[in-house]
């Protein structure tokens, strides 16, 4: 507080500092209450996402073991060979409260298969396909998952914000704001008194130099 200068002007920048201060508080608490019920939102998104994902890829194992009983473990490794490794996706982003979240997709294409046995290819078509839906459940949830910690991050960092303009900046500057009106009324009184007693002196010299006239 002492390095404070206690003048009117300090007092009015110290109002209006108050009052930013004070919307922006109620902004940030608005933007936590919008971010935890977003992030609620995707984690109940998260856990059904995460559970359709355990449930897919026991069917695309289950696929590969029943293709195995038609065509053998070494010819269904062949196979393989001729299929595409990796399929691209592509990465969005989506705009919550100033969080960047990813919207992740894949990139269609079609894996090069080569099979002349119809059982193989039956069985190779199943494999294919419980492995697309299984990765899909994956970039879903990697997607997902990825938008709840940046989520976290940014709810975690909004809410440090508003504590500190509740329990430090706002309170300093509450009491800053009493500290200058303290001390500037305590310099109205020694003024008041001061100028009083300035006219006290007056009157008694008017009237000393009155009597000698």
């Amino acid at each position: 507080m002492a390095n404070i200068n206690p003048t009117r002007m300090n007092l009015i920048t110290l109002k209006r500092r108050i009052v930013v201060a004070k919307k922006g508080h109620d902004i940030l608490k608005r933007k936590r209450e919008i971010l935890v019920i977003e992030f609620l939102k995707l984690l109940k998104q998260s856990k059904e996402s995460r559970a359709l994902l355990n449930e897919l890829v026991q069917q695309a194992y289950k696929a590969v073991t029943i293709a195995s009983t038609y065509v053998g473990n070494y010819e269904l490794e062949d196979i393989s060979f001729n299929m595409q490794e990796a399929e691209p996706v592509k990465i969005n982003i989506k705009n919550i409260m100033g969080v960047r979240i990813p919207e992740i997709s894949r990139i269609d294409t079609k894996p090069a298969i080569q099979s002349t046995m119809l059982p193989a290819g039956l069985a190779v078509d199943d494999i294919d396909d419980s492995f697309t839906r299984a990765t899909n459940a994956i970039i879903d949830v990697a997607q997902r998952e990825q938008g709840l910690r940046r989520l976290v991050v940014e709810i975690d960092k909004t809410k440090r914000r508003v504590n500190a303009l509740d329990y430090k900046v706002i309170p300093g500057m509450v009491s800053q704001s009493a500290y200058i009106r303290m001390r500037l009324s305590e310099m109205d009184r020694d003024m008041f008194s001061a100028l009083k007693h300035v006219k006290k002196k007056l009157s008694k010299s008017q009237k000393r130099y009155a009597s000698e006239d």
